[in-house]
């Protein structure tokens, strides 16, 4: 078998993740079979909710965590967590609500939410497949002044991400109505990298608070690597007091 450097194969960011859990030592990599897709555009409770019914038999039935991690593709964390945490998913009941991704962040599944969010009411099912590719760090939903972040889309030119500049407005007074008549609108989702909030969903919501004069909205934020988190904290952990935090 020839040995190879990781460092010549994976890109930096996977190596780093591989780092988590094994640096210096030779390792082997079998050949796999397609990994099971998490991403349709419903049932994704119904596959959480068989898959960690089939984690906990077969850790009932003598299988080790190290086992589990390699037939279900987990961290140790995650299948620690399933084995061992007593609040299921499946007692959870799922809405594009504050109320139910506060409700999932309390029973520590929180990613879970995100994910049913993004595959259902957000339509942004390539954004939650990104997700799944490294753990992250989830805050629970705190409430935070919105002048923190800027919006990336819309229809104006200097926007990352370009709406129509007839159904943009559209879409925005009609979340304006919402809000007026007290629905509970979800948390936006707001990356934090590189020292800056990037807000991924929540664009229109955004705009619509302002135009209602709203400083204060909720936001589920997001981060990736520790150093990023511990400066995030450092920054703006007067936000994140009471909130939920998981690495998934």
């Amino acid at each position: 078998m020839k040995y190879r450097n990781a460092q010549d194969i994976f890109p930096q960011t996977l190596l780093k993740q591989i780092q988590r859990y094994v640096s210096g030592e030779t390792i082997y990599i079998p050949a796999g079979s397609e990994k099971k897709s998490w991403g349709e555009t419903s049932g994704y409770q119904q596959f959480i909710r068989e898959r960690n019914a089939g984690i906990k038999a077969d850790f009932e039935a003598g299988k080790t965590i190290d086992e589990l991690m390699e037939k279900y593709c987990l961290s140790y964390d995650s299948i620690k967590r399933i084995v061992y945490n007593k609040k299921e998913i499946a007692m959870l009941k799922y809405s594009a609500t504050l109320a139910s991704a506060k409700a999932y962040a309390e029973a520590e599944k929180l990613d879970a939410w995100i994910h049913l969010y993004l595959n259902e009411e957000g339509r942004n099912i390539p954004f939650s497949d990104g997700l799944k590719l490294y753990d992250r760090y989830y805050l629970s939903p705190v409430e935070v002044p919105i002048k923190l972040f800027k919006r990336c889309t819309g229809p104006e030119p200097e926007m990352k991400y370009q709406i129509d500049k007839d159904w943009f407005p559209k879409h925005v007074a009609q979340i304006e109505e919402a809000i007026k008549a007290g629905f509970d609108m979800p948390p936006m989702i707001v990356h934090y990298v590189d020292g800056e909030f990037e807000l991924n969903d929540g664009n229109h919501r955004h705009k619509a608070y302002e135009n209602l004069g709203i400083e204060k909205a909720w936001v589920i934020f997001w981060i990736t690597e520790e150093e990023e988190y511990q400066d995030f904290m450092k920054k703006y952990g007067e936000y994140a007091r009471d909130c939920v935090v998981i690495r998934r």
